[in-house]
């Protein structure tokens, strides 16, 4: 069971990264799209997790929707297990992106997730094409299952037909 204070914790650090903008002092950035993902099951191995997804990049401006498949790994606490879920990224660029395939590429940022039934988490992340790429959760990570995962993210996306 999961106590109060650490399901609070978990909560205030998943709204910090919500809140806490990809810019640097180097690099402005600008949104391109919606990046939205299907995730499937993964179990937690204490010190870290595996999970694949399947990935939808839609332009702001219009153009052709990128399909991509993915892998997330986590490195850190990762209890529990989970029956999969949903994710959205705002995706904000700091130079010109290729038009296909252009978020293909590994991201590392932070993550957070805590589930009792349904639950919630956030990853923020940056890298991608020439490290041009940030990954700004726009909503929270939904899912189902008993977890609590706090750590370091990898995110390597390919595209897809």
């Amino acid at each position: 069971m999961i106590s109060k204070s650490c399901a609070r914790y978990v909560v205030g650090w998943i709204l910090l990264s919500l809140l806490a903008g990809p810019a640097t002092a180097q690099q402005q950035y600008s949104r391109s799209g919606l990046l939205s993902c299907a995730m499937a099951p993964t179990i937690g191995l204490i010190v870290g997790s595996r999970q694949t997804m399947t990935c939808q990049f839609t332009p702001d401006r219009g153009g052709i929707t990128e399909r991509y498949a993915g892998v997330i790994n986590r490195i850190g606490l990762d209890l529990g297990v989970t029956a999969g879920g949903a994710m959205g990224w705002a995706v904000l660029t700091s130079a010109e992106v290729p038009a296909q395939g252009g978020l293909a590429g590994t991201y590392v940022g932070a993550s957070g997730d805590i589930s009792l039934g349904v639950g919630v988490g956030a990853n923020v992340m940056f890298g991608g094409s020439n490290k041009s790429v940030a990954l700004q959760p726009i909503s929270v990570e939904g899912q189902v299952g008993v977890n609590l995962a706090l750590g370091i993210a990898n995110l390597q996306l390919r595209p897809t037909l």
